[in-house]
């Protein structure tokens, strides 16, 4: 993850549609039990990707 900057996920929010992980270059998100799950939270570089893409608003990008 980058500095200053935090993946923040609430499942309790998702679908489980999976654009998030789709569109997740680094393959830090995971759809398990139909609701995101960070995997990979070390190679998150925050790009807001997956924030801009879920429609439920599951998951962001957050200053530290």
């Amino acid at each position: 993850m980058l500095k200053g900057k935090k993946l923040c996920t609430e499942p309790a929010w998702c679908k489980g549609c999976g654009y998030c992980a789709e569109f997740c270059p680094k393959k830090v998100l995971i759809i398990r039990q139909e609701k995101v799950v960070v995997e990979n939270p070390d190679d998150c570089i925050c790009c807001g990707l997956c924030e801009q893409r879920c429609p439920d608003y599951a998951i962001w990008v957050e200053e530290a």
